[in-house]
């Protein structure tokens, strides 16, 4: 079947609600690593899923999933160790106090029960999120989800914060981490205007949505501390930056010394098999059982369990964090070779496997330019590289690829991009 035939199949059997990726989009028949194949057999280098974290049908996760399917699958009401063993070794994974994990199926509903045992345990209602952010599709959720849900459809108990931006954001300057911490505080006395006990502070730690933004140093430190003391709770949604994935620490939030009060993740747990959880404090999880029971018929089922304590042993035995590290800062220091030649660059930053780079019609004027962007993706796509735009002006180029990349498949990256931005920007430098 064509792909003009399968986009009117799609089209009349899914709706106008989908979207696809790219001006040509791509039929994906099988994948490999850090390898996307098409129906004709073109392989793609995929430099934007980050949801088949150590790689794309990673050998030891299928078998994992195959072995424990073949044997039984059903829910947490039963007891089965696969549960428990990987409560245990995710559990593991952080300070002592955050001990106690509850399983899901998306990071949709992990963020929805961090919301749910929030208001439980605070009695508030009120609820901070920066700018442009991102955190599913549930209703809840999608209403602190700022990215796709408009201010006008916001409740009076969602406050908005600007978004902790240091190359185009409000601040840019040494005091910026203090700066954009006083809208927090900001945020909790409108709150209390509007007749809402602030519930908790959703912050995603390496606001990807809003353009793989770094906080500035001492930031979510301060606004943890802004929100806890107005009786509220800090969740650190880790469902982007976790497992390793930043470098040099296991999660994201861990760049700044905070310690969180409830840490949710999804997507890259399973490596594509749904599962998700969140971890908190056992004394949270008491209060929020005085009021309520929480089941999940799918959530943390062992199959499920099985492949999060596969990618788990991949992770570890192929030292993947060391490895994201390393690759990302290869990739950072290519884009910044680039940027030194190609004007349009106008910032390169992130850490580990996950990188902005961020195209400019001004780079003094630091003016987005969202049609190059939209440029670079799709001849990027063209030449077997899949990437994406993201941020509020769709200027960005996001690259998180799996990670299990090596050195060589960054310098195609990097290759492929200086070859795309001559093509499509002009001679360089």
């Amino acid at each position: 079947m064509t792909n003009v035939e399968l986009l009117a199949r799609r089209k009349k059997l899914l709706g106008a609600a989908y979207s696809l990726f790219y001006a040509e989009p791509v039929h994906i028949v099988r994948g490999e690593g850090v390898w996307l194949y098409d129906a004709d057999g073109r392989k793609y280098l995929d430099m934007y899923n980050n949801v088949p974290h150590v790689g794309h049908c990673h050998p030891h996760v299928v078998k994992a999933i195959c072995k424990q399917a073949a044997v039984l699958n059903t829910h947490t009401r039963y007891l089965h160790e696969n549960v428990l063993d990987y409560a245990e070794r995710l559990t593991a994974k952080f300070s002592p106090a955050l001990d106690t994990a509850m399983f899901c199926c998306t990071g949709s509903e992990a963020n929805e029960l961090a919301l749910r045992i929030a208001r439980k345990v605070t009695g508030g209602e009120g609820l901070i999120v920066t700018d442009f952010a991102y955190h599913g599709n549930t209703r809840a959720i999608h209403e602190i989800s700022t990215e796709s849900c408009p201010a006008s459809e916001r409740p009076a108990w969602v406050v908005t914060v600007p978004t902790p931006d240091c190359y185009r954001g409000l601040y840019r300057d040494a005091d910026a981490a203090a700066r954009y911490a006083a809208h927090v505080q900001e945020a909790v006395d409108t709150l209390k205007e509007r007749g809402f006990k602030p519930a908790a502070l959703v912050m995603d730690t390496i606001i990807s949505s809003g353009g793989v933004v770094r906080p500035p140093p001492g930031y979510l430190r301060r606004v943890a501390d802004i929100v806890q003391a107005a009786g509220g709770l800090f969740v650190a949604d880790e469902v982007q930056p976790g497992f390793g994935r930043t470098g040099r620490n296991f999660w994201g939030y861990e760049a700044d010394a905070v310690e969180p009060d409830i840490v949710t993740m999804g997507k890259p747990m399973g490596n594509g098999h749904p599962i998700a959880a969140l971890v908190t404090r056992a004394e949270l999880t008491r209060t929020f059982s005085r009021h309520d029971h929480y089941f999940n018929t799918f959530g943390g089922n062992p199959v499920s369990c099985a492949a999060a304590l596969a990618v788990l042993d991949v992770i570890e035995s192929e030292n993947l964090q060391q490895n994201a590290l390393d690759v990302g800062e290869q990739l950072v220091a290519g884009l910044q070779s680039l940027a030194d030649r190609h004007e349009v660059i106008g910032d390169v930053r992130g850490n580990g496997l996950f990188i902005a780079v961020e195209f400019v019609a001004d780079r003094a004027a630091r003016t987005p330019d969202a049609a190059l962007a939209g440029k670079v993706v799709n001849e990027l796509r063209l030449r077997g590289v899949l990437t994406g735009v993201i941020g509020p002006d769709n200027n960005i180029l996001k690259l998180r690829p799996p990670m299990v990349i090596k050195s060589a498949e960054a310098e195609l990256m990097l290759s492929t991009l200086d070859d795309v931005l001559q093509a499509v920007a002009g001679p360089v430098a």
